[in-house]
């Protein structure tokens, strides 16, 4: 008989828990865990005081541990809208008859990836992947990430013509965007790829040690993070449900609550936004 970790099974039970304290009246929300929790936490429970004075209703968000966790709990039905990558929102609405991206980021049309570098590899800043990379050691963001790891594999793959693990002397999976530049800031992976936003907010608050970590290359942009909702919301919660959530977001203007994503504003977004993602996904054999 196998035995789960006791810390793994605390978690489910714990994640149990904070899902049985939402009432079937109540809306549920979450999150890819793409930052640091103390972030994510602040951020979305302002998201949801929003929503609750905007819809009228009781909206509730709860955090979960993984990008995994994120899509099981829309799929089953633990949550009915959740904040995806690009990747994580893909497969989300695969698993759920009729869901929808409803809304996105300005920024989230053309989204970056930044490769960065500690400065002992000497790497400085091209306009292409460096070939210099090959040997040395590097780190994902979570395996599940459209920025941490989709897209940098991708365009890995395209440079050399080989898999990561035959380009790099060591791989490794932060599993998130903070963490992956910590860990090159700090030495212990020479360079990484994050999600550019966070390199951008982090370097505004003066977090980053810019005498040690650089960015050395900046992807082409893609599609990436998304609002996406379950396609059965208007049939428990009331017809035009989905309408009512989707014009919140759009109508989202409080400069507080849109910095800490950071995103200028909320647009439409649709499913179809998102096929580039779902065809790189399936071309590298993240998906079926």
């Amino acid at each position: 008989m196998t035995f789960k970790p006791i810390r793994t099974l605390l978690s489910s039970v714990a994640l149990t828990l904070a899902f049985n304290t939402a009432s079937a009246e109540t809306f549920v929300f979450t999150a890819i865990p793409d930052e640091d929790e103390t972030k994510l936490v602040e951020r979305f429970e302002g998201i949801a005081n929003y929503l609750s004075e905007e819809l009228d209703a009781d909206v509730r968000y709860i955090p979960v541990k993984s990008y995994a966790a994120a899509v099981s709990a829309f799929r089953n039905n633990q949550v009915q809208l959740a904040w995806f990558g690009g990747l994580s929102g893909v497969q989300a609405r695969s698993l759920v008859p009729g869901s929808q991206a409803i809304a996105q980021g300005t920024e989230d049309q053309a989204f970056y990836v930044y490769f960065v570098a500690h400065s002992s590899t000497g790497l400085e800043r091209e306009d292409r992947l460096p070939e210099e990379v090959r040997g040395k050691t590097f780190t994902f963001g979570s395996k599940g990430s459209t920025s941490g790891r989709l897209i940098p594999e991708y365009h890995i793959r395209e440079t050399f013509g080989e898999a990561p693990e035959e380009v790099f002397s060591r791989v490794g999976y932060s599993g998130n965007h903070t963490r992956t530049l910590r860990l090159v800031e700090s030495g212990t992976y020479e360079v990484g790829a994050m999600n550019f936003a966070v390199w951008e907010k982090e370097l505004e608050d003066g977090n980053i040690d810019t005498d040690a970590v650089k960015v050395i290359w900046k992807t082409p942009g893609f599609p990436n993070y998304q609002w996406s909702i379950r396609g059965d919301v208007d049939e428990n919660y009331g017809e035009g449900f989905t309408d009512r959530v989707r014009e919140a977001l759009l109508a989202l203007d409080d400069p507080e609550l849109l910095e800490s994503f950071p995103r200028s504003a909320f647009i439409p977004a649709s499913n179809d936004d998102y096929e580039p993602i779902r065809s790189v996904a399936k071309e590298i054999g993240i998906i079926d």
